[in-house]
């Protein structure tokens, strides 16, 4: 048993001081833990306290890390893990946990902290304020310093991901940001400020369809009509990617734009995302028109046409990113009157119709490339009035109408 000591200071004051094995650290040095105390009978049940603990594994050795380092170590390890397209919004999300937090020693961070943090980043935490219109007369727009919910719940996130990483190393005692959250009203406020947009009708799809059929990029875009990721566009490659003889393409490669600024190529982010379409007629014939185009365009270019081999490619081969794509799909929305919408929201209308039009949860979610289709119908399928009319006919039966 640690043995305690009565040690006498320079100033001629008495303590008494034990230290404690703790075993030895991930690189095999030896750990100990000294206290001291100022009476024996306070070193006598602190070194009980501590080797209580230490038996029953639960001791939490006194530590002068702070969040931000800690933040930085865990992230180091966290990167492995990680799609290179997703690192930077992690970096994003840690730049808040360290600018408000990070000088706080991790083992004094408090839930209190955690709350007055998820406030500041909902009043205070957008580093560049906008003006949004705010429907009232009095007050027609306002000057937004906060972030919107969705974002503070993704820094939050980060925060219980290195506190709960935190408290399974024994290094805290408990998760303080285990039971923050975003207050209800701030969600409220939100939904009242910034209305959802909503995809595309049957309709607006069709317009669209028949609008943009003489445009140059009518074949990639049109397989952004049938639930394709404009990602997963980008990245198609004829060869290895589309089969115009039996009308199927493979998702199986990825070009994604990072911050907006440069294009990683990778697979696809899960192995339920790899999957094979079959095409529907007018997606098979706008690619096989676009092919035959390409080979127009490679001759007349000669020595300086780019032979990349992706489908998604401008007049001399070099290809376009999933931000041209979705410039040219908001131009030709402009240009057909066209309410505009984002280029992933497609992705929504198509799913929605499927779903909505009898298509088997099992085949809905291999279309959309998940794992189940619980996730897919509750990310992408919320019906309209006019996809419960069929539910008010039925209710006319009720009525006696039928």
């Amino acid at each position: 048993m640690a043995e305690i000591k009565k040690v006498t200071l320079k100033n001629g004051k008495t303590r008494y001081r034990f230290v404690i094995d703790l075993g030895r650290d991930e690189n095999g040095r030896r750990k100990q833990l000294t206290v001291t105390k100022d009476t024996k009978a306070e070193a006598l049940k602190e070194r009980a306290r501590i080797l209580h603990q230490r038996e029953a594994g639960t001791l939490i050795v006194p530590d002068k890390i702070t969040v931000g380092e800690w933040a930085d170590e865990w992230f180091a390890k966290k990167k492995e893990d990680l799609e290179p397209t997703t690192v930077p919004n992690y970096e994003t999300q840690l730049s808040y946990i360290k600018d408000r937090l990070g000088s706080i020693r991790l083992q004094e961070l408090t839930e209190d902290h955690c709350e007055a943090f998820v406030q500041w980043l909902l009043t205070n935490g957008r580093r560049r304020p906008v003006t949004v219109l705010t429907g009232d007369p009095e007050r027609p727009v306002e000057t937004v310093t906060g972030l919107r919910p969705s974002s503070v719940d993704t820094v939050l996130a980060r925060l219980k991901e290195i506190l709960g990483r935190a408290f399974v190393r024994q290094m805290v005692r408990a998760n303080v940001a285990e039971y923050v959250h975003v207050p209800r009203q701030a969600r409220k406020q939100d939904r009242r400020r910034n209305p959802v947009s909503k995809p595309w009708a049957v309709t607006e799809v069709q317009q669209f369809v028949t609008g943009i059929r003489d445009d140059r990029l009518c074949a990639p875009l049109m397989e952004s009509l049938i639930g394709m990721r404009p990602a997963e566009v980008a990245g198609q490659r004829w060869e290895q990617d589309v089969d115009l003889t039996r009308g199927t393409v493979s998702v199986l490669n990825t070009r994604t734009m990072v911050r907006n600024h440069y294009t990683v190529e990778k697979d696809t982010k899960t192995t339920s995302g790899e999957r094979t379409l079959p095409l529907p007629r007018l997606v098979w014939d706008a690619l096989s028109r676009f092919k035959t185009l390409q080979a127009r365009e490679r001759l007349a270019a000669g020595e300086g046409y780019t032979q990349s081999g992706y489908v998604l490619v401008d007049e001399l081969g070099v290809p376009l990113n999933t931000r041209r794509l979705r410039e040219r799909a908001c131009e030709l929305m402009e240009e057909l009157h066209l309410r505009r919408v984002r280029l992933y929201d497609a992705r929504h209308a198509v799913l929605k119709y499927l779903a909505v039009n009898g298509v088997s949860d099992v085949v809905l979610a291999a279309w959309a490339g998940h794992t189940n289709a619980a996730f897919t119908k509750a990310k992408y399928v919320a019906p309209d009035a006019e996809d419960l009319r069929e539910a008010a006919a039925a209710l006319d039966g009720l009525h006696g109408l039928g």
